[in-house]
């Protein structure tokens, strides 16, 4: 089935199945599922555990406020706003141990108005304005909401719900591209990397949090670069080892676990990413991992530049809205049907799949940006020509596939506040090819040819 292996101990066993039921109330769901909003326009109400009330805690997103961050303040501010994932985090906590919500925003609000001003300082140091209203977003909104959610016995009061699946043969096809033009890229490079075999895990982002333990809140599987945790350097990546079969090829690449919500429990149930961010169930080792490099329908593409950083999707886009959205969910047979905010249901003899497009251009300077997206961006959809400024590069094409039960019975990790949504879904690339293979890939990928 395509799962880990690891032994489990009776006492964790014993452990988990406690605290199962401290969660689970005894037999009933948890009465709150606390989540923040980014703005004030994001008022979908949550779901929530059958005949219960639901209180949400709403707060603006401030990373989206941060498109220009200069370097002699990025790696303080990276860490504040990963302080203020982790308070939103401990909120949820507080509620769970005390169920009081009267004690929520007050001490949330407090918390985050330090880190706010630090963010201020950090910013006034560097010699650059802190964008305007940014001390106005520490309050946070508490509302009630009263909707029926149905959830399946067994799985956990966070999510997913019924709702969230959706059988794959009821889709129809919806995989459009653009035609390729004269002077298209029309080769591709596949780098085998291995499927995770290593067990390689950890709840750390070394690009939105570098410096933080768990800045994720969430499990990640790696293939590629062994060394990459939240306190790997670029000097670090590079004297890495890698999974990869080509030596050459030290990247790291990385996604959000996904697990079986069959009442198994792994060995981080009483961890950071795991069960203490609401993350519980049996991880999937992957079927497969494909890593491939595409060219562009209209251009030749430049090679990617060394240490390039590559986010595509959004981990809160429940709560963002899906402006950033990238999540592609499908079936083995059915891959000209892709769902955004769906998990599939596969037919017997059907693998799951999920593919992450990455974003194929670049500005031709930078290799991060402050909120990790605007150096990078998607080439149009309709004609698939890069925005203005911007360089075609190889675009990764990562294609990962489960061997899961059919039916609505896994979920990939998330921040708490984003229920394991399918919405949430994303990727991280870090490209540490030796510069004279990604010269290679570019030139395969320009040549048409087929490349590994």
């Amino acid at each position: 089935m395509g799962r880990t292996s690891r032994k489990r101990s009776r006492l964790t066993r014993r452990v988990v199945a406690t605290s199962a039921a401290f969660i689970m109330g005894g037999g009933g769901l948890v009465a709150v599922n606390v989540y923040a909003n980014a703005e004030d326009g994001a008022d979908r109400p949550p779901p929530e555990s059958a005949g219960q009330q639901v209180s949400t805690i709403s707060c603006p997103d401030v990373g989206n406020q941060l498109p220009e961050v200069p370097d002699a303040a990025r790696g303080e501010v990276d860490r504040r706003l990963a302080d203020l994932d982790g308070q939103i985090t401990e909120a949820y906590g507080r509620f769970e141990r005390t169920r009081d919500k009267e004690s929520l925003l007050p001490p949330l609000e407090e918390k985050r108005r330090e880190t706010l001003d630090g963010i201020t300082n950090a910013l006034d140091q560097a010699g650059v304005r802190p964008p305007e209203g940014l001390d106005g977003m520490a309050p946070c909104t508490l509302r009630a909401d009263d909707q029926e959610q149905g959830q399946e016995q067994g799985q956990s009061g966070n999510g997913p719900e019924a709702d969230d699946f959706v059988e794959i043969e009821s889709v129809r096809p919806n995989v459009k591209r653009p035609r390729d033009g004269r002077n298209a890229s029309r080769g591709a490079f596949t780098t085998k990397c291995g499927r995770n075999e290593n067990g390689k895990f950890n709840p750390d982002n070394v690009i939105v949090a570098p410096g933080v333990s768990n800045g994720a809140h969430h499990m990640h599987d790696y293939v590629g670069n062994q060394a990459t945790d939240a306190f790997s350097s670029d000097d670090d990546l590079a004297a890495g080892q890698t999974s990869c079969r080509n030596q050459g090829d030290k990247s790291t690449y990385y996604w959000p676990v996904l697990r079986l919500q069959n009442g198994e429990n792994e060995d981080d149930a009483q961890a950071d990413g795991g069960g203490k961010d609401q993350n519980t169930g049996e991880i999937q080792t992957p079927a497969s991992v494909t890593l491939k490099f595409a060219g562009n329908p209209v251009s030749k593409v430049v090679a990617m530049p060394r240490f390039l950083r590559i986010i595509t999707g959004d981990a809160k886009a429940f709560t963002n809205g899906d402006a950033n959205a990238n999540a592609s969910w499908s079936c083995t047979g059915f891959e000209n049907r892709q769902l955004r905010d769906k998990y599939p249901i596969c037919p017997e003899g059907s693998k799951v799949v999920r593919t992450f497009n990455f974003q194929s251009c670049w500005d031709g300077q930078n290799t991060d940006s402050a909120n990790h997206r605007t150096h990078v961006a998607f080439a149009d959809p309709r004609t698939g020509a890069c925005p203005q400024g911007f360089r075609a590069i190889p675009q990764l094409v990562q294609r990962v596939v489960y061997d899961v039960p059919p039916g609505p019975g896994f979920a990939v990790d998330s921040f708490p506040e984003q229920l394991h949504k399918p919405v949430t879904d994303h990727g991280d690339f870090i490209n540490v090819f030796d510069e004279r293979l990604m010269r290679r890939v570019a030139k395969c990928v320009n040549s048409g040819q087929r490349c590994t």
